[in-house]
């Protein structure tokens, strides 16, 4: 049986500055903090991804997602990523952050239409009415559809102040030349690929060209490899004790640290609906991040199970 979240965080309970220019606030209940390039603004270096947020109106059904999101701000959470393909993810965000009061809290990063049949206006237009916000923090171009006509527009509405960032998003290796080129191509905030420790692909030309061109890099499918899940990968193992020496307490704090300790990573965004798993998400941003040395570590033990 594949091993689930909760049986990864049953299993992990196991016994200084990373790379980069992440900013160590205090001590280890205190969070860690990443620059965007462009601005020098910091932030959470772990977000929320809501694609399954876009559920009905039912209390049932937003209830677990409204305690959530309540709880991701009181552990000092900031970026929730969603577009508008994710069905009704946007109109939620916007409602229960509308009832919580926490709109001007959040960091709030949106996609264009990935049909490419909503452009630039228009789109723009329901993201905004959606989220009911004054401003969305970061636009981008959802898997770079129409990506030379949106970028246009979407500079426009940078100068206005409606967005504060703008960027585009990919998610699966077979993007990741098109990606590159994109951001040799243009001047953005941010970008968003795929990245994990069973995924490394983007280690190899996309994380240093965004770090040689100042532009930050949300992290998407954190938990995922090239074939399956990372939890299914180290299913029946305890979390190795030296894991201890950056802090990390659950194999999801492994596999988030591990993210955010490349010095181009700027944010991660693993998909979370329970407040459980926000609590362990953020966990990994606290504490020591793990060094060059440690990272290589991890590579080694993931790589030997899987």
């Amino acid at each position: 049986m594949p091993m689930t979240r909760r049986d990864a965080l049953r299993a992990g309970v196991g016994a200084a500055v990373s790379l980069g220019t992440p900013q160590l606030l205090a001590q280890s209940d205190q969070a860690v903090l990443k620059p965007i390039p462009s601005s020098g603004e910091t932030i959470t270096p772990i977000g929320i991804g809501t694609n399954r947020y876009g559920v009905g109106e039912s209390e049932d059904e937003r209830a677990p997602l409204r305690d959530t999101m309540a709880r991701f701000i009181e552990l000092g959470g900031q970026v929730m990523d969603t577009a508008a393909a994710y069905g009704t993810s946007e109109a939620v965000i916007g409602d229960l952050a509308m009832e919580l009061g926490i709109t001007s809290e959040l960091f709030l990063a949106t996609k264009t239409d990935i049909r490419g049949q909503i452009r630039g206006v228009e789109g723009f237009r329901n993201s905004f009415e959606r989220l009911r916000a004054e401003q969305i923090d970061l636009m981008m171009v959802h898997q770079l559809v129409n990506a030379d006509t949106e970028i246009p527009i979407m500079r426009e509405w940078k100068a206005a102040n409606r967005f504060r960032y703008i960027g585009a998003s990919v998610s699966s290796r077979d993007q990741h030349g098109e990606m590159e080129q994109f951001m040799l191509d243009n001047d953005v905030d941010f970008v968003q690929f795929n990245y994990s420790l069973g995924d490394r692909d983007v280690a190899e030309r996309l994380l240093p060209t965004a770090a040689d061109r100042g532009i930050a890099v949300m992290i998407n499918l954190p938990f995922r490899g090239a074939r399956r899940s990372l939890f299914n990968v180290v299913e029946g193992q305890a979390l190795p004790e030296w894991a201890a020496e950056f802090d990390c307490t659950s194999w999801a704090q492994f596999f988030l640290k591990y993210i955010i300790s490349h010095p181009a990573v700027t944010v991660a965004i693993p998909g979370t609906r329970q407040v459980r798993h926000v609590e362990d998400n953020i966990g990994a941003a606290r504490g020591r991040l793990p060094d060059a040395a440690e990272r290589r570590r991890q590579e080694e033990l993931f790589d030997s199970l899987a």
